[in-house]
C-alpha cells in the first residue's frame, strides 16, 4: 500500500505570493504522483514461486520413471 503525502501542496500553501500557474502545477504534480503510486501495476505476490519449477521436475521425473 502506498502512502501519498500532500507535502507538495502544503509547500504551495505556505507561499504568500503564489501565481495561479504555480498552484496548478503543484496540483498536477500531486495528482501525477498519486496516480503513479495508487495504480502501480507491479504486484509482487504474482512473482513468488508456488512449488517446484521445471528444472526440479526434469531432474526428479527422470529418476522416478519405472524401469522394465
Amino acid at each position: 500500500m502506498a502512502i501519498v503525502s500532500p507535502s507538495s501542496l502544503s509547500a504551495a500553501a505556505a507561499k504568500h505570493s503564489r501565481e495561479p500557474s504555480d498552484v496548478l502545477g503543484e496540483v498536477r504534480s500531486f495528482w501525477r504522483q498519486f496516480v503513479v503510486k495508487a495504480f502501480n501495476p507491479y504486484r509482487p505476490e504474482l512473482h513468488y514461486m508456488r512449488g517446484p519449477g521445471p528444472a526440479w521436475r526434469a531432474k526428479h521425473l527422470k529418476s522416478s520413471v519405472p524401469r522394465s
